[in-house]
Parts: C-alpha cells; sequence; structure tokens
C-alpha cells in the first residue's frame, strides 16, 4: 500500500470525525458555557493537559516544516484554538501538494530551497 494515498485516507476520516463530534457536542452545549464545573474533574484536566501536549509536538513539526514565520504563526494559532481539526487540516493540505507515488520524506522532511 502506497503511504500517500492512505493517509490522505487517514486524516480525511479523522477531520470528518472532528468536525462531526465537535458539531454534535456544540449543538447540545456551548464550549464556553462548561467552564468551572470541568475545573474540579481531575481527568478533564489530565485530558486537555494531554491533548494540549500532542498539540505542542505536532506544532514542532510544522514549525520546523514552515519557513515562513507569517505561516508559522497562523499554524500556531489554528493548532492551538482547533486543535485536531486544525492538524488534520494541515496534514491534507501537504498531502494533496504530493504525488501520490511520492515517499516518506517527502512529507516528513522540509525542502530545501
Amino acid at each position: 500500500m502506497k503511504p500517500i494515498p492512505t493517509l490522505r485516507i487517514l486524516f480525511t476520516l479523522i477531520l470528518i470525525g472532528m468536525l462531526w463530534v465537535t458539531i454534535k457536542a456544540g449543538s447540545v452545549e456551548s464550549v464556553f458555557s462548561v467552564g468551572p464545573r470541568f475545573w474540579a474533574e481531575p481527568w478533564w484536566i489530565a485530558t486537555l493537559w494531554d491533548a494540549y501536549c500532542g498539540f505542542i509536538t505536532f506544532y514542532v513539526w510544522v514549525f520546523y516544516k514552515e519557513v515562513s514565520w507569517v505561516q508559522r504563526v497562523i499554524w500556531f494559532v489554528l493548532v492551538m484554538c482547533l486543535g485536531n481539526i486544525a492538524m488534520a487540516g494541515y496534514m491534507l493540505i501537504k498531502l494533496f501538494r504530493l504525488p501520490s507515488d511520492a515517499v516518506w520524506a517527502d512529507l516528513w522532511l522540509r525542502k530545501s530551497g
């Protein structure tokens, strides 16, 4: 199986899943209205820390890949605000810019020049 088409499918499914669950949750209750009651839940805090550590880990790679400071700042804001939705979007942009027969290095490494 070729990696690029497989990754395109994976990140499309992640994006669709995240949009679905976010829209479904948002239709029940606003994320801004749940505030104080969650801060008393240790697992909610642990999950939030886990998510943001993952976002920062992913963003380190984005920072490496992007040479423009404007793009770096834009993607930082998007990843920190939208999380996996932004991350899947970033991956899909990168993946659809590559030919289907590209190799792993074409995706993961920064192109020089």
